[in-house]
C-alpha cells in the first residue's frame, strides 16, 4: 500500500546522499579523503628526505644558472661544454666561499676566543651586580649544570646523531651535484620524457607550469641572491671599518641568511650585534644594529618591492605560513626551501585553473582558448 505522507522521504527523491545534509557529508568525506592523501604523500617524502631534498635544491639551483647554459649554448658551445663551465662555475663559488669562511674563523678565532672570555666575565658581573636578584651562587649551579649535560649520557647520544646526520649531508650533497649535472644537461629531454603520457590541452598546460616554475624559481634565486649580495656588504664593510671580529665569516652568514625570508636575515643581523657586542663594546653594537635595522628596512620597502616583485607574490602572511611548515618538517633546510615551494605552487595553480593565451604559443594545434570545438 502506497505512503500517503506529503513529504517525501530522502530515499524517495534520489537517496539519503542527494539532500543537503547528504550533500554536505559527501562534501566533508571528499575533504577528509583529500588531506588524508596530501598526509601520506608529505609522510612518505619525509621517509624519503634524503632524495628528495638534494633533488628539490638541484632543481632550484638548475632554475637559477639555467639561463647561463642557455646562454653559452646560444654563443656557439655544444651542451656537454656549455654545462661543465656553468657547472664548474657553481661549484668554484660555492668552494671558495667556504674557504674564505674557514680561513676568516681559523685567523681571528683566538681574538674571538678572548673577547668571548671578557665578554662573559662582564655578563656575569652585571647579573650579580646588576638589579637582577641573581647570586654567585646561582651562576655557579647553571655552569655545573650545563658541564653536567655536556658530560651526559644524551649530550654523547646527540653528538652520534650529529655524526649520523653529517653523513646524510654528505650523501645529500653528492646526490645533489649529480642530479644538477645532469638537470643542466638534459633538463629539457627529461621534462619531454614525464610529458610523454599525456597530450592536448593537458600537456600545454603542464608544459607552461613547468615553464613558470622554471621562471619562478631562477628569478626568486637570483632576486634573493642580489639581495643577499647587498645586505652582506653593507654589514661586512660595517663590521670591517669598525674592526669587529670575524666580519668575513659574519657577512657570509648574513648572505645566507638572506635565503630565509622574514627571519634570516634578522637572525643573522643579531648574530652580527652580539659579536660587536662581546668583542669591541656597547657603543660598537649600537652602531652596528642600527646599520641592521637600516639595512632591513631598505631591503623591506625598496629592494624586496623592485628586485621581487615578480616571482615573490605572497602575502607575508602566507610566507610565515609556508616557513612554519617548512621547518616543522625539515628543519632549516625545510624553511629555506618552503617559499620558493610556495611561490612555485601558487604560479602553477595560476597557470592550471586560468586560460592562458600564452598556451596556444607552445600548441598551435590547439584552438584558442573559449572557442567552440569543431
Amino acid at each position: 500500500m502506497a505512503s500517503s505522507s506529503p513529504f517525501p522521504t530522502p530515499a524517495l527523491r534520489g537517496g539519503a546522499w542527494q539532500d543537503r545534509l547528504g550533500r554536505v557529508g559527501s562534501r566533508c568525506a571528499q575533504i577528509l579523503l583529500l588531506l588524508t592523501l596530501i598526509s601520506v604523500a608529505v609522510y612518505g617524502l619525509l621517509r624519503v628526505r634524503l632524495l628528495v631534498i638534494p633533488v628539490l635544491i638541484a632543481l632550484i639551483l638548475a632554475a637559477a644558472i639555467g639561463p647561463f647554459v642557455n646562454l653559452l649554448r646560444r654563443k656557439g658551445l655544444p651542451g656537454v661544454p656549455a654545462t661543465l663551465i656553468a657547472f664548474l662555475s657553481l661549484l668554484a663559488v660555492l668552494a671558495v666561499t667556504g674557504t674564505l669562511i674557514v680561513m676568516a674563523v681559523r685567523s681571528q678565532w683566538d681574538e674571538l676566543l678572548a673577547a668571548g672570555t671578557t665578554g662573559l666575565d662582564r655578563l656575569d658581573s652585571f647579573l650579580v651586580n646588576g638589579p637582577l636578584p641573581i647570586t654567585q651562587d646561582q651562576l655557579g649551579q647553571g655552569r655545573q649544570a650545563l658541564i653536567d649535560f655536556a658530560t651526559s649520557a644524551q649530550a654523547r647520544s646527540g653528538a652520534l646523531t650529529g655524526l649520523s646526520v653529517a653523513t646524510e649531508f654528505l650523501a645529500g650533497t653528492a646526490l645533489m651535484v649529480i642530479v644538477l649535472f645532469f638537470l643542466l644537461k638534459d633538463g629539457a629531454m627529461i621534462w619531454n620524457f614525464l610529458l610523454r603520457p599525456f597530450s592536448g590541452a593537458r600537456e600545454a598546460k603542464l608544459r607552461r607550469a613547468g615553464q613558470r616554475t622554471l621562471e619562478v624559481l631562477g628569478s626568486y634565486v637570483r632576486g634573493t641572491a642580489i639581495i643577499a649580495l647587498i645586505d652582506a656588504t653593507a654589514i661586512g664593510i660595517t663590521l670591517l671599518v669598525l674592526q669587529v671580529p670575524l666580519a668575513v665569516p659574519l657577512a657570509m652568514i648574513v648572505f645566507l641568511g638572506a635565503f630565509v625570508p622574514l627571519i634570516g636575515a634578522t637572525f643573522a643581523g643579531v648574530l652580527a650585534v652580539l659579536v660587536a657586542l662581546v668583542a669591541k663594546g656597547p657603543l660598537v653594537a649600537v652602531i652596528v644594529a642600527g646599520v641592521v635595522i637600516a639595512v632591513n628596512q631598505l631591503e623591506n620597502h625598496l629592494l624586496q618591492p623592485v628586485v621581487m616583485a615578480r616571482s615573490l607574490k605572497l602575502h607575508a602572511l602566507v610566507i610565515l605560513f609556508a616557513l612554519t611548515a617548512g621547518t616543522i618538517l625539515a628543519g632549516i633546510i625545510g624553511a629555506v626551501l618552503a617559499v620558493p615551494l610556495a611561490a612555485v605552487t601558487w604560479a602553477v595553480l595560476q597557470v592550471w585553473t586560468a586560460e592562458d593565451p600564452r598556451i596556444q604559443d607552445l600548441n598551435p594545434d590547439l584552438p584558442p582558448p573559449g572557442s567552440e570545438p569543431t
